[in-house]
């Protein structure tokens, strides 16, 4: 049997967070920060990270070691020391609701790659998202791939683990150059200069309100944090940090909403709330002031996904070099090409078109004349 890992205990004391564990025979106490500073999620993390490798050094591998108590006491500890807070809430959730449940209990040992296949068959039957499912998959295999790696199992049964056939794909479309017009014609300028950053410039939704002034006092915008679910942080990933260029009528919108708008001090936020001290909220802004003028015109399919597939898409028609248009996206140049970019019909039949021409007229080959 392996050693019971200890949570230690965390208390509020003269305005700091307090944290005493068991050590080598000792009882250690150290203060974490100010209540004023820091939430206790943010206290119970620091916990956590001081208890990582004290736990680890008294943790052997057990047979009898559960589902349960391996991704609470092994994976998540682990790999939260990378996640951003946000991601760790989703995947804490996620796991919690979808697999904890059904393997909680159970050995690690004892589950097999067909009881892991049957289960997110069962999740595409419940009619959950793709997205879901495949998320669901990625996390097995990474949490029975550590089993393995810390010697608590031989094998990883979900190493082959496939998304089923029948869990619903996506639609992933993107706008035409009309539908564009159409959309940026029926916004005030807030909402226009927020969906011109996302189309004409390629910009994700937190990271057009995270924005301050400061950013945007060149002829680009200098991406260096993000807003996501009221969380300042930032940018999701390393190539996410960049210089995106900005077009010419996007840095006329811009003065012009320097000009209407009164905090443009450096500190200040670009898209403010009512108080000035916060962005607006996302969700807010597009179910009030963009859904309801875009349905108008038809589009009420639209989301900044599109938006940005739209970006990559239209870069791709305009015959922009995909690694220029990945640069100014903020990913890898794998994903613009097979995520982002759509190919439309209309330029895949001139491809086809000229296939055709070259095979049944090809150039009349020119006789060599012989010296």
């Amino acid at each position: 049997m392996r050693r019971r890992r200890q949570k230690g205990s965390l208390s509020k004391k003269d305005g700091y967070w307090h944290f005493q564990y068991y050590e080598d025979g000792h009882r250690p106490k150290r203060s974490l920060g100010k209540v004023s500073k820091m939430t206790k999620a943010q206290a119970e993390a620091e916990a956590a990270a001081i208890l990582a490798p004290i736990n680890a050094r008294g943790a052997t591998p057990s047979a009898v070691c559960t589902f349960g108590e391996f991704v609470d006491g092994n994976y998540f500890p682990f790999y939260k020391r990378k996640w951003k807070r946000t991601t760790a809430a989703e995947n804490e959730s996620r796991i919690g609701c979808h697999l904890v449940p059904i393997f909680g209990c159970r050995t690690l040992g004892s589950i097999s790659r067909d009881e892991l296949q049957a289960m997110l068959e069962g999740k595409t039957g419940a009619e959950l998202s793709y997205s879901v499912v495949a998320h669901l998959r990625w996390d097995l295999n990474q949490i029975f791939k550590m089993a393995v790696s810390e010697g608590y199992i031989q094998k990883n049964p979900a190493a082959l683990l496939f998304i089923p056939r029948e869990a619903k794909r996506p639609v992933r479309r993107v706008l035409t150059i009309e539908e564009v017009q159409s959309c940026v014609s029926v916004l005030e300028l807030r909402e226009l200069l927020i969906v011109k950053l996302a189309i004409f410039v390629g910009m994700r939704p937190g990271e057009i309100f995270g924005l301050k002034w400061r950013s945007l006092r060149g002829v680009y915008a200098d991406i260096s944090q993000r807003v996501y679910r009221g969380d300042i942080d930032t940018p999701k990933t390393v190539h996410s940090v960049r210089k995106a260029a900005l077009p010419a009528a996007v840095l006329a919108d811009i003065q012009t909403w320097m000009a209407t708008y009164p905090g443009t001090d450096d500190d200040g936020w670009v898209f403010p709330s009512e108080t000035l001290k916060t962005p607006v909220s996302k969700d807010n802004l597009w179910r009030r002031h963009i859904a309801p003028k875009v349905a108008a015109v038809g589009l009420d399919w639209v989301d900044f996904h599109v938006f940005r597939r739209t970006h990559s898409t239209l870069m791709n028609e305009n015959g922009v070099e995909g690694k220029l248009v990945a640069d100014q996206l903020g990913h890898t140049l794998d994903v613009n090409q097979n995520v982002y970019t759509m190919a439309s019909v209309e330029r895949r039949k001139l491809a086809v078109d000229a296939l055709e021409k070259s095979i049944m007229n090809p150039p009349a080959v020119r006789e060599q004349v012989v010296m």
